[in-house]
């Protein structure tokens, strides 16, 4: 009797012990992040940077996207200076945008040229995880072989800002949807030919509209290949290409909120990243301040 009772109590105590071990994995599990591309508020950042991304840390955010590095500099400062600037208002930069293109890899050698290789290393220094490419060249999608061939250039991006600790990625647009190649679509052709350990994509689940892109239908074609999102509503527009505009998120036709709960329910999204490049006469850093306060709302 007292061995079955020892026995009964250690069955116990380890069910105990696997349901402990169980919520401290649960609560390992990568926390989303909610941070905004300053390239919304790029006038902003032209006249004042540290003014602006003052203002963007009194309304509450706490990550940054840059979407300025010129002469390896960001907004004017190297990357130490900008990493003490962020530090200082206890901003964060775990992600950022700068076009990969022919000229950052030397194909006679086979490897990255300088200028890419001090993008990762500055990346780095200002604490970034991603190194995001928001743009492919028109040279570089005119033929099926000719963009499969440039996405191995992209895993070897990835493979170089491992060794940083960071990880590559790609940023979509619109073109990526209403252009075939070989009656493929550039995106699908740019998902099946990079390797997911090494290319990391952040979803615009605005900027694809225009070209018949609709990020639900993504999510659920590509599951947990979306570790970034740009956070982005659209309006019909008579001035912007495509037909479409941004806007204040929920007042678009995107259904924001839903895309943003299934990536981060089974997309694998944990970076969710504000942008709003067009304000319908508004102050674009007053409408950094509601799309905030929304996203607050819907509990992100």
């Amino acid at each position: 009797m007292e061995r079955r009772e020892f026995l009964q109590k250690g069955a116990l105590a380890l069910a105990g012990t696997a349901a402990f071990s169980s919520d401290l994995f649960a609560n390992k599990k990568a926390k989303h992040v909610v941070g905004v591309q300053l390239y919304s508020i790029r006038e902003d950042m032209k006249k004042d940077p540290l003014g602006s991304l003052k203002k963007l840390a009194e309304m509450g955010y706490t990550h940054v996207e840059h979407a300025n590095y010129i002469d390896r500099k960001f907004y004017g400062y190297t990357a130490k200076e900008f990493r003490k600037i962020l530090d200082d208002l206890g901003l964060k930069m775990p992600s950022g945008h700068t076009v990969m293109g022919k000229q950052h890899w030397d194909e006679g050698k086979g490897e990255f040229t300088d200028l890419w290789k001090y993008t990762i290393e500055d990346a780095a220094i200002c604490g970034q995880k991603y190194v995001v490419s928001p743009w492919l060249d028109v040279s570089l999608r005119k033929n099926f072989d000719d963009l499969k061939r440039f996405m191995e250039v992209f895993n070897k991006s990835g493979e170089l800002c491992k060794k940083s600790g960071m990880k590559f990625g790609y940023h979509n647009h619109d073109f990526e949807f209403s252009l075939k190649l070989s009656s493929v679509k550039v995106y699908d052709i740019m998902l099946q030919n990079t390797d997911p350990s090494l290319v990391a994509q952040q979803l615009d689940i605005g900027n694809m509209y225009g070209g018949g892109g609709r990020a639900a239908e993504l999510l659920k074609q590509y599951p947990g290949r979306f570790e970034l999102m740009h956070v982005k509503d659209e309006i019909k527009s008579e001035k912007e290409h495509g037909g479409w505009e941004s806007a204040i998120l929920g007042t678009g036709v995107i259904g924001v909120k839903e895309i943003i709960d299934m990536g981060k329910k089974s997309g694998g999204t944990t970076q969710f990243i504000i942008e709003q490049e067009s304000y319908q006469g508004k102050a674009p850093l007053d409408c950094m301040k509601e799309d905030l306060a929304i996203m607050k709302k819907w509990g992100y």
